[in-house]
């Protein structure tokens, strides 16, 4: 009888080894796919709250580049003309530079429409002098000089225009036109889009200040500079309240003869 059971015992030791060995393999097994699962969550998930971050920075950048916009817009809109008949009369314009001919040869309307409507403030008496401000990089660069030829060619006196050759930015023509021609209650001739910027820097200088608008260029003819101005008003607000930009260049004061 016992040697009987010998061999039945010994068998169900070994199923029940067999048993359990698999069990294990398969909870092993269940362990293995369980790692791999983590490893995979834990690797996507930096790349997944990295990209979250990069998209939220951009989205706060992009409000607040918006929301500079609209802050420069709405402080100043209420100080632009552009009927010539209902701007106030001042001593002196500042004639904001840009370059005079484009890469394919032709003449900037932009430079065009601005040397225009200083001529037409001058002539009409709401004026008495002209303050070009421009960018003077180098001996074949030369904005204020540019500006100067085109207003004697449409008749305004030379002793009627000074030169600033160091407005290389909008920040340095309007301060430079306070703290070295002495001139804060001014006219800024430009297009619209360009006079609310200066005319908002001017508000932070303590500048009177009121901007008449030349022509603008259609935007069908040039998207880009319109789209640019929305990171050129983010940059004057960083510039004034948080950076504190100064214009590149100071020097010694020039006395406009008014």
């Amino acid at each position: 009888m016992k040697n009987q059971l010998k061999p039945f015992l010994w068998k169900n030791v070994l199923l029940t080894v067999w048993q359990a060995v698999l069990r294990l393999g398969a909870q092993m097994k269940n362990l293995a796919q369980r790692m791999l699962s983590l490893l995979k969550f834990l690797k996507a998930r930096p790349l997944k709250f990295f990209l979250r971050g990069v998209f939220l920075l951009f989205g706060l950048l992009g409000i607040t580049v918006v929301g500079c916009h609209w802050w420069v817009k709405l402080q100043t809109q209420d100080r632009l003309y552009s009927d010539i008949n209902a701007i106030p009369a001042k001593k002196v314009a500042l004639l904001l530079g840009t370059v005079k001919r484009l890469p394919n040869g032709y003449t900037n309307r932009y430079f065009r429409y601005r040397i225009k409507a200083a001529v037409q403030l001058y002539k009409a008496g709401k004026i008495k002098h002209i303050l070009a401000s421009g960018s003077n990089d180098s001996i074949y660069y030369n904005e204020p000089v540019d500006m100067e030829k085109e207003l004697i060619a449409r008749g305004v006196p030379k002793h009627a225009i000074s030169l600033d050759y160091a407005g290389f930015r909008t920040l340095d023509s309007v301060i430079r036109c306070k703290e070295i021609f002495s001139q804060d209650d001014i006219i800024i001739i430009s297009q619209p889009f360009h006079n609310q910027r200066a005319l908002f820097i001017s508000d932070f200088y303590g500048i009177k200040a009121i901007g008449f608008n030349a022509k603008d260029v259609p935007l069908l003819d040039d998207i880009k500079t319109p789209l640019r101005e929305y990171l050129a008003r983010f940059k004057a607000v960083l510039d004034l309240y948080i950076l504190g930009t100064q214009p590149k260049f100071l020097g010694k004061k020039v006395k406009i003869p008014v």
